[in-house]
């Protein structure tokens, strides 16, 4: 079988082949001068040059950037053909001047085989195809010429040719195998026995300047198992195996032989394809080639009994002129991948300039926000919640962003970067402290709230410098009274976690008088029985069911049965994102306790937030009075 390893290790060997056919074949020239019978030796150097001729333009000609699958097929074959008949040359000549014996020439052309032999085995292992038949074309002669000696030792020696050329065959098909397996090894994934990265890359450095040069299109797809770690979790890591060695299979049948597959790690593959001449006809296969594989590995599983299904992320890119570097495109298939992710998973995404300019503004979001607490650009702002009466009670502290060049950024845009990069933990230790700072000067200025909610991200939560720093914190900046007005808002996302750690996290936090509420509820992962064992002493109605009261009945039922659960488990409710009088009063007919959004106020700074809390204090003052 043809690879590129033993492609390029025989075109190395082109120049070594022709130096020991053109120098030795002068000295065979110089011999035959000396004992008078020169001519057949001239007319064999002539043919040695002309074919070593032909070798050095097949050498010149290796091109692997300009040669598609096809061009390598036919260049390989005719570098076969090379040896073949560099090496028929030499027993050639060893015809020509194996009955020379007045000369002693026979010595020589007997000597000069023998070489030509070891040469060929030591030289030619990297194909079985060339030195197998080239050492019967050395050695064959050889047998047959003692045979024909017709004496005793000739048939002595005759025997021992046919052992020094099972020995050559012996000792090539050995070092073959040996370079076959390193090679595979080398090449190849251990588990499906696809291949590995290493090959992947190096493969796709050719394609692309071989598509640069031919002006050609290719494509590639980047492949991720949905939820994959589940398997390996629940099942254990060896049907995790066995899944991926099923996947490998379902990828190699559905491909066939016109794409290159790798596994890249885990449960990551890729597939590039063959080169097209167009670019839309190369995107428009591209996709439907992905649907269709995607349908492939979305069919039920069956793993010693367990009827798995899984399904994929594939990121599309088209190979083309763009760039002259793989990771370039590798990078832009994986940006599509976690887009797939992104939008819900078991998807195909095709990279495009929209997707990559988006990326691009992430990536400098993510650089700015290494410093924006460094240069004072994260602030915070304070949202009012009012109770029933539209008293102010409370506020949830939100987190802002202005920087120079992009402005204000909303926190749906960095908070997700900040968890991605791990700056959550630096930014929300800031924003505890800012926001305890704000509450001690509030309660020295007479401004008392009957609770002030601060937000807290998953990976925050379990940092292990954690609960230290809260501890300190309150210590540093909150009396006796205060601290118990904090409430910590995490999402239900925190559900997929050990939730006996987190109950005691939050124990922990409890018994120095912080109390928790669970945010968004109803988008995400709780139950009953999570509400039953978790510490949480509120619930907020997440807005997303708040701003469609009006619109849907399925989320005015989902609004009463939260607030109903909420009564059974003794629960405080808020209500976020309540943006009309038509919503604040069907909650509170339903029995919503607390309410926020732009129906009272948007998120104010800290000197508004003073404002509105005087304005409001006078104006229920007033209605008192009245």
């Amino acid at each position: 079988m043809m690879n590129r390893y033993s492609t390029y290790t025989l075109k190395k060997h082109i120049p070594l082949m022709t130096a020991l056919s053109l120098l030795p074949g002068l000295a065979y020239i110089g011999l035959a001068w000396l004992h008078g019978i020169v001519m057949p030796a001239l007319g064999w150097y002539g043919l040695m040059l002309l074919v070593s001729l032909w070798g050095w333009f097949l050498y010149k000609g290796y091109k692997p950037e300009q040669m598609n699958t096809a061009d390598l097929k036919s260049w390989y074959t005719r570098l076969m053909v090379f040896f073949y008949i560099i090496f028929a040359l030499w027993s050639l000549i060893f015809i020509l001047y194996a009955n020379e014996t007045e000369s002693k020439m026979h010595y020589i052309a007997i000597f000069t085989q023998l070489g030509a032999a070891v040469v060929a085995s030591a030289i030619l292992i990297a194909d079985k195809r060339l030195f197998l038949p080239v050492l019967a074309i050395l050695m064959l002669p050889l047998v047959v010429y003692f045979s024909l000696i017709g004496e005793w030792y000739g048939y002595v020696l005759a025997i021992f040719s046919m052992i020094l050329w099972g020995v050559l065959f012996y000792a090539s098909d050995n070092s073959y195998q040996m370079l076959q397996k390193n090679y595979y090894q080398a090449q190849h994934d251990a588990l499906t026995g696809l291949f590995n990265r290493r090959y992947f890359v190096d493969y796709m450095d050719q394609l692309i300047k071989r598509v640069h040069y031919s002006n050609k299109f290719a494509y590639i797809l980047l492949i991720d198992l949905d939820y994959f770690k589940t398997i390996n979790d629940t099942l254990g890591h060896e049907i995790g195996d066995k899944v991926l060695i099923e996947v490998a299979s379902r990828i190699k049948e559905f491909c066939g032989s016109n794409h290159v597959i790798s596994r890249l790690g885990g449960d990551e593959f890729t597939i590039v394809s063959e080169e097209f001449e167009y670019r839309e006809h190369c995107r428009e296969i591209s996709y439907t080639f992905a649907q269709k594989l995607l349908q492939r590995l979305k069919e039920p599983y069956l793993i010693d009994r367990h009827h798995l299904y899984l399904s994929a992320s594939i990121g599309v890119n088209g190979i083309g002129r763009t760039s002259s570097e793989a990771r370039h495109f590798i990078k832009e298939a994986d940006i599509a991948m976690y887009e797939a992710k992104a939008q819900g998973r078991d998807g195909i995404i095709v990279f495009n300039e929209a997707l990559a300019k988006r990326v691009e503004y992430h990536l400098e979001l993510e650089r700015k926000l290494y410093f924006a607490l460094e240069h004072n650009e994260i602030d915070l702002r304070y949202q009012p919640q009012m109770n029933q009466d539209r008293q102010l009670v409370g506020c949830e502290v939100l987190v802002r962003w202005k920087n120079d060049k992009f402005g204000f950024i909303p926190p749906s845009e960095f908070i997700g970067i900040a968890e991605k990069t791990g700056l959550i933990i630096e930014l929300g230790q800031y924003i505890i402290e800012e926001a305890f700072k704000t509450l001690k000067r509030w309660e020295e200025q007479g401004i008392v709230l009957e609770q002030f909610s601060v937000n807290l991200s998953v990976r925050q939560f379990f940092h292990v410098d954690f609960l230290g720093q809260v501890e300190a914190l309150v210590e540093k900046y909150l009396t006796e009274d205060t601290r118990k007005k904090v409430i910590f808002e995490v999402t239900e996302t925190i559900m997929i976690e050990d939730m006996y750690k987190i109950i005691a996290i939050m124990n922990k936090l409890r018994r120095i008088g912080i109390a928790f509420s669970m945010d968004d509820f109803g988008t995400g992962y709780s139950s009953l029985s999570s509400l039953r064992q978790m510490p949480i002493e509120e619930l907020k109605i997440d807005r997303s069911f708040v701003n469609h009261i009006n619109k849907y009945e399925s989320d005015r039922l989902m609004i009463s049965t939260i607030l109903a659960m909420a009564k059974i488990f003794n629960l405080t409710t808020v209500a976020e994102g309540v943006e009309s009088e038509e919503q604040f009063k069907f909650l509170k007919s339903k029995g919503c306790e607390v309410f926020q959004g732009f129906y009272f106020s948007k998120a104010l700074e800290q000197k508004a937030f003073e404002t509105f809390y005087l304005n409001n204090r006078e104006q229920h003052h007033f209605e008192i009075g009245e």
